[in-house]
């Protein structure tokens, strides 16, 4: 069966083991290798927020998950040997940028030193053929322009998160020439994407968490940059690209082991004022206003090009950005509701993917 260029069968019984699997986009990962029928593992710190979605959604449920930090490559490397994955794919991060002026030290270890620990422990175990280390779409150097970035492009960074990605990037392609270049050797590629959004995600200092606690208790939502333009676009988009990746990184090999953009079509790039906007359609009384107190310099205008994805993965969007709102906004209703969003949760993995459910 195949669904959006996801091949259903390819998955069943892989061996996958996710970094991050705690966060918001590590938990929607596990959640959709569940349903794919993988074997999914995940090595991860325990979630960083009260809410997070790995709890809510009972991720550990149909997983193997291990609490470790990637800053420890004794402890990546013996994960490696006793899990003796088929696929990685590699989330785990520090990333948030005001975070990241606060624990520049902190961040540069996470991000890049934890980067270089997983593919220390891919070197040294056989079995993984496949790897898919995600980055940002931050990684690029940003020159403020209208016109969306390649993957060709610069590394750049202009704060302590951003850079670290650049340099994760380059380090990726670095041991990518370096130690797995030869045909027996895993196929390793870099994925970007975009500003990401969905249901589960209650960090610090992110628009759409800070949305949705503002207009739930009926305070006013105070915002930074109205104006700032980001590829906004749901959760499940860049992970059905990381899915479709590893699928051909697997089946055939060192062709597909470059850098991917994963992002929104060019109509969904809009403003942070846009989507407060219509989020507020939503709620009775939402209100917003402009944040006036002193900031740290965050990117105006960042665009993706996603068109090697399109043609070369056959990968496409599937929600336009008010798809994306209503399906997050749809989530916490849901989750404030109590509802089971374990359940929830699959069932709009099911309303994106068209996938049935295959767990116990």
């Amino acid at each position: 069966m195949e669904s959006m260029g996801i091949n259903h069968e390819f998955w069943q019984g892989k061996k996958v083991l996710v970094t991050g699997h705690t966060g918001f986009k590590g938990s929607w990962l596990s959640l959709w290798l569940q349903q794919l029928g993988a074997e999914a593992y995940g090595v991860a710190l325990p979630p960083t927020t009260k809410p997070n979605i790995f709890e809510r959604a009972d991720v550990a449920k149909n997983m193997t998950s291990v609490s470790g930090d990637i800053r420890d490559i004794q402890l990546v490397k013996k994960e490696f040997l006793k899990i003796q994955p088929d696929i990685v794919i590699h989330m785990a991060a520090q990333a948030l940028v005001r975070y990241s002026y606060q624990n520049p030290i902190e961040t540069y270890q996470t991000n890049v030193m934890g980067t270089l620990h997983i593919l220390e422990a891919i070197r040294e175990c056989d079995s993984v053929r496949a790897a898919v280390m995600v980055t940002t779409d931050k990684c690029y150097e940003n020159k403020e322009w209208i016109w969306p970035y390649r993957e060709n492009e610069p590394m750049g960074g202009h704060d302590p998160y951003s850079s670290s990605k650049g340099c994760a990037e380059l380090l990726i392609a670095s041991y990518r020439d370096s130690f797995f270049s030869d045909e027996g050797s895993a196929a390793i590629a870099s994925a970007r994407a975009g500003n990401v959004i969905g249901g589960g995600d209650w960090s610090t200092d992110r628009l759409i968490p800070d949305i949705i606690k503002s207009f739930q208790s009926q305070q006013v939502v105070k915002i930074r940059s109205p104006n700032a333009i980001r590829p906004w676009q749901h959760v499940l988009e860049p992970l059905s690209g990381y899915l479709l990746l590893a699928e051909k990184l697997y089946t055939e090999g060192k062709s597909y082991a470059e850098a991917w953009n994963f992002g929104p079509k060019p109509d969904d790039m809009k403003s942070v004022q846009w989507i407060v906007n219509a989020m507020a359609q939503s709620w009775e009384h939402a209100q917003w206003d402009l944040d006036n107190s002193e900031s740290v310099h965050e990117a105006y205008c960042l665009k993706l090009d996603s068109s090697k994805a399109a043609e070369r993965l056959t990968w496409q969007q599937q929600w336009c950005l008010k798809q994306a709102l209503d399906y997050t906004i749809e989530w916490y209703q849901a989750e404030q509701q109590g509802l089971s969003m374990g359940v929830f949760s699959h069932e709009q993995i099911n309303k994106y993917s068209h996938l049935p459910t295959i767990l116990n």
